[in-house]
């Protein structure tokens, strides 16, 4: 049975995006950030996105200024194996990626009982409210910074989601990394 992760990096005040989209905010680089995200974007798996996200992905990382700038995480990034789940997207122009265009709840429940790599589902935010009852782990980098409003990823979900914290790691450069399984 494959698990399904959700890796995103929030303000103190949970939002993944600030209100006009922007998620500069999140960037906050030291070596010992940089080393951890290189390593986690070398980590097999199968990455999943919602249209928005893979349209802002999809727009970075394959250029030679993500090439220049993270090479290790351009690499990992450009190399896994990639879903976007849409019903108005008909072509993906990034590499090794497939798109969805049906039910999201039965596809991934689905493919979770396939066997094979944890599926890793990046910003998406929609998507994220739409699947947290299937969701295995949530993975939740806080950032130290309040903005105020924006988007939240888990407006909509319905009813409590308990979660129990099976790690953290707090890095020099303020961010927090809590890991919570369901």
């Amino acid at each position: 049975m494959r698990k399904l992760i959700v890796f995103n990096q929030t303000s103190i005040d949970g939002y993944i995006a600030d209100a006009a989209g922007d998620m500069s905010w999140a960037h906050r680089s030291d070596p010992e950030w940089n080393a951890f995200v290189a390593g986690n974007a070398g980590s097999d798996g199968e990455l999943l996105f919602g249209r928005t996200t893979y349209d802002q992905m999809a727009s970075f990382w394959p250029t030679p200024m993500a090439a220049q700038q993270m090479p290790d995480v351009a690499r990992g990034i450009n190399a896994a194996s990639k879903i976007v789940f849409s019903r108005t997207l008909t072509h993906a122009s990034w590499n090794n990626t497939k798109i969805v265009s049906g039910d999201l709840v039965a596809e991934l429940r689905k493919r979770k009982s396939e066997p094979g790599s944890p599926m890793v589902v990046m910003g998406s935010a929609s998507i994220v409210a739409q699947l947290a009852a299937l969701v295995d782990e949530f993975q939740l980098v806080v950032n130290p910074i309040a903005l105020g409003g924006g988007k939240n990823m888990f407006t909509g979900i319905r009813g409590h989601l308990p979660l129990t914290l099976s790690s953290s790691r707090v890095f020099k450069n303020g961010n927090v990394l809590l890991t919570y399984a369901r």
